[in-house]
């Protein structure tokens, strides 16, 4: 489902440039995409969304979202969860039931036999669920398709337009290749911005394009410039190495190899199926939203109090997640079982009510007796008065948590599909074009970390010295949360875990906590190179105690796994927010 606030918007040209011969073609194309695109959009379902009001705690700091609905005239019955939330109990104990059959396989091969039948036969309902719910998914799918090619359209459209704007660039393939980057970062910031009003003036973004090219030729220009001598020798050595592949049959293999591994981490998946497998999961999202929306309506409590953790997750994490567990090439078709499982441990919806006892006040007729003054004969008088009548009253807090996707290959992933996963995690499956609004396109593509140059008088001491050789092996290597190795990369405690192990540490796998205790509490004026610096409250829901944790390597400077693994200042307003304490390590 296409978040509102980033669909693809239209292109707006003067009348004189859509009469331009060079660009008719491509700005015609791109209405014609932006018109279809709203027309599949129309098909999707509306939801309502009521009103909420966030509760803040001021003792514990702990939020509570509360949601209003319209009064009804007549409540109806409770009803159960629906789809994922009224399965997961039920999978949990299926899954359960398979592990132990499954330990029992190899000594008892009728079980083997009557476990097959048994999983044949819940394929099957699984089978004719998701074709029910193939159908209900298919006005997300087309929009999901039709964002797509109005975004490939609307792109070809502005790359025409700047050629014709900036004619200088067109000669220099370096300046030609990065204006089309320009374009693609400019257009993606204007498609995430907060207007309702979604359209984009091409000239204006065509503009602030060739300012950002002109910028980076220009560095460009001035970095070989600075280092001519390098680029020349670079130069003969491409020559030579060109020659030789030429003439040299077995340097084939290189080429190969080189082919094989920029193979191995993209997805080999077709765009209709991964915009398809996001459309799925995205409905998901959308039928537990709706579900929670209309909550009060569906259900007979007193009251209600919604805990409730935002519905988001990032596209690229859910694609990566299906091929490395699917092992490779996969269609939507082929996943929804993927797809369902992921969904189910990533969000999980509990109900709790509670009851107590109540007084109410009501309204009581009596009779007294008076007699009449005139015949003394006796006549019964109405009265009224309230009284206090106790009633059951019936408070159902439901909490919903989003464990958050990025948590979860590491629970459900052996060694090997974890590494792929932190392959094409690192890679984005070289496919940034795909959700160009996800955070892992800046974060991987377009941002640029501080390279810090560790003083000389640092690095003489020996220890420091094998833990940086060590640590600097796996600069820019992702965040995989639970990663503790190079093949699976790492989470922060698994990189600072693993550094140590190989510089002369025998620690084993321990957590940010694990390593705080593990060291000597120090000083911030007392810090050294080599010394750990801890964090906390670094995520929400974080346990108490560090929650983060780095190399410390001088000058302000730490190297740490955040996302990707870098150097950063620890004098960054976020990380003097969460600063922890410093602690030094034992002598290994």
């Amino acid at each position: 489902m296409i978040p509102l606030g980033n669909r693809s918007p239209r292109l707006q040209f003067t009348a004189e440039e859509r009469e331009t011969p060079q660009l008719k073609q491509a700005i015609r194309t791109a209405d014609k995409k932006a018109a279809k695109l709203e027309k599949a959009e129309a098909k999707i379902p509306k939801k309502t969304v009521k009103k909420k009001e966030r509760i803040v705690d001021a003792n514990t700091g702990k939020v509570t979202t509360r949601l209003y609905f319209e009064e009804m005239d007549k409540k109806r019955p409770p009803s159960k969860l629906t789809h994922a939330a009224a399965n997961t109990p039920g999978n949990l104990v299926l899954h359960s039931a398979h592990r132990e059959i499954r330990e029992s396989e190899d000594e008892n091969v009728g079980v083997e036999s009557a476990h097959k039948l048994e999983q044949a036969a819940e394929s099957g309902v699984r089978i004719v669920d998701s074709a029910h719910r193939s159908h209900q998914l298919k006005p997300y799918r087309n929009a999901e398709r039709a964002a797509h090619r109005a975004d490939k359209a609307n792109l070809r459209a502005l790359d025409k337009y700047a050629q014709q704007q900036n004619p200088q660039f067109r000669s220099n393939p370096y300046s030609r290749w990065q204006q089309k980057r320009a374009i693609r970062k400019e257009y993606a910031a204007a498609k995430a911005g907060k207007s309702t009003n979604k359209t984009i003036k091409a000239s204006e973004l065509s503009a602030k394009a060739a300012k950002k090219t002109a910028e980076e030729t220009a560095k460009a220009a001035s970095f070989i410039a600075r280092h001519k001598k390098v680029f020349l020798v670079g130069g003969v050595f491409a020559l030579m190495l060109v020659f030789l592949l030429n003439i040299a049959a077995s340097c084939s293999v290189l080429v190969q190899s080189g082919v094989s591994a920029f193979g191995s981490s993209t997805y080999p998946v077709a765009d209709s199926d991964i915009y398809d497998a996001e459309a799925q999961y995205c409905a998901l999202e959308a039928e537990l939203q709706d579900y929670l929306n209309n909550y009060a309506s569906t259900h007979d409590y007193d009251e209600y109090i919604f805990d409730l953790d935002t519905i988001e997750h990032d596209p690229y994490v859910l694609i990566s997640a299906i091929t490395a567990l699917h092992g490779g090439e996969w269609t939507a078709a082929e996943v929804g079982g993927i797809i369902q499982m992921l969904f189910e441990k990533q969000y999980t919806l509990t109900e709790t009510v509670t009851s107590e006892i109540r007084y109410r006040q009501e309204l009581r007729v009596g009779y007294r007796t008076e007699f009449d003054p005139y015949t003394g004969e006796p006549r019964l008088v109405p009265y009224y008065y309230y009284e206090d009548v106790p009633y059951w009253y019936y408070i159902c807090t439901v909490t919903l948590d989003n464990f958050n996707l990025s948590h979860v290959p590491v629970y459900v992933m052996s060694e090997e599909q974890l590494s792929m996963y932190a392959v094409y995690m690192r890679s984005l499956g070289n496919r940034p074009d795909l959700f160009p609004d996800s955070d892992y396109v800046d974060r991987y593509y377009n941002t640029e970390f501080s390279v810090y140059e560790i003083p000389e008088s640092a690095l003489q001491d020996a220890t420091f010295a094998a833990m940086i050789e060590e640590a600097e092996k796996y600069l820019g290597y992702p965040y995989v949360w639970g990663g503790a190795s190079p093949s699976t990369s790492f989470d922060c405690s698994g990189f600072v875990s693993w550094v140590l192990n190989n510089s002369g540490w025998n620690i084993g796998r321990l957590g940010a906590n694990g390593l705080l205790s593990f060291c000597t509490p120090i000083s911030a004026s007392n810090a050294r190179p080599g010394d750990l610096i801890f964090f906390q409250n670094t995520f929400e829901d974080a346990a108490p105690g560090a929650s983060h944790v780095g190399i410390y390597v001088g000058g302000g400077m730490m190297l740490h796994c955040g996302d990707p693994i870098h150097y950063a200042s620890i004098n960054d307003a976020h990380w003097q927010a969460h600063f922890l304490s410093f602690g030094r390590l034992p002598r290994p």
